[in-house]
């Protein structure tokens, strides 16, 4: 999913050793800069432009904007994650839109699964997500100094990600 920037675009890092630049690739730094800094319940939405090495067409682009939701609380679970997006593609899309869900894998989700849409009698993959790993989650607190480190355990939670232009470009009818 990645590309680099040219080797002329290396910078010097404080140790003296040179860093290669990678544009990011997904907007989770706030979700970890959240965690860090908030205690449970947490409920966060975040954007921000993204670049993936993508082979370019009608609806995937090297660089869109990204949308990413974090919920981490007690008890959270995979029907809170699925009611959750299927009442926010209803409201965007209409009640009339036909949604799916099926299994996908993505590192820092366990279970993780893809949304599709039908659109123009086609299935089309609109969003990831799953229930946040439970290494995120402690990883993510590790550094709260508010966060008892004994009562990591205890909570679960679920992220998703999506990008915004091909959500517009269904609601709007745009093919390209």
């Amino acid at each position: 999913d990645t590309f680099w920037l040219p080797k002329s675009f290396e910078r010097i890092e404080k140790s003296g050793s040179m860093e290669r630049i990678l544009p990011r690739t997904h907007t989770s730094n706030s979700q970890t800069k959240c965690m860090n800094e908030n205690m449970p319940p947490i409920r966060i939405i975040s954007a921000g432009k993204v670049f993936r090495n993508e082979s370019t067409d009608a609806t995937h682009e090297a660089e869109f904007h990204q949308l990413e939701g974090l919920c981490i609380d007690e008890n959270v679970s995979m029907s809170d994650l699925k009611n959750t997006l299927t009442y926010a593609f209803k409201k965007f899309f209409g009640d009339d839109m036909q949604i799916r869900f099926r299994a996908s894998y993505f590192p820092f989700v366990k279970p993780g699964f893809e949304v599709d849409i039908l659109w123009k009698d086609k299935w089309l993959e609109v969003c990831g997500g799953g229930l946040t790993h439970p290494e995120v989650i402690e990883n993510g607190f590790k550094d709260n100094e508010k966060m008892n480190k004994d009562d990591v355990k205890k909570y679960t939670g679920f992220a998703f990600g999506m990008g915004l232009e091909r959500l517009v470009m269904l609601k709007y009818g745009i093919d390209d």
